[in-house]
């Protein structure tokens, strides 16, 4: 089965919401998911309101990665549990994955 590699290139509650979810069913399906948070989207990894949709993808096994120079232009913390890396690395990673951007 294709893996699946999300981008989350926005700081919208919802859009963050649906991305998270996306994953989590595509794990629990038996696909391979990674999710980069990129640019403005770091700060979804900081909303309260999203930590129940992050706990639910982490336990389907989905691989977090906060963007470097997100958290540091957002200042939000690297949060305990997620990687952090950069748009290359994640895209050399997941070269034959099946990619969203949301």
């Amino acid at each position: 089965m294709t893996a699946l590699a999300i981008i989350v290139a926005s700081a919208d509650r919802d859009r963050a919401r649906t991305a998270l979810s996306l994953a989590a069913c595509a794990a629990a399906l038996g696909r391979g998911v990674t999710m980069l948070f990129d640019g403005a989207g770091v700060a979804c990894l900081a909303d309260s309101a999203l930590a129940d949709a992050l706990a639910t993808a982490r336990e389907f096994g989905v691989a977090l990665t906060a963007c470097a120079s997100g958290l540091a232009d957002t200042g939000t913390p690297l949060p305990a549990g997620i990687a952090s890396g950069g748009m290359m690395a994640f895209l050399a990673a997941n070269g034959e994955a099946q990619l969203v951007t949301v």
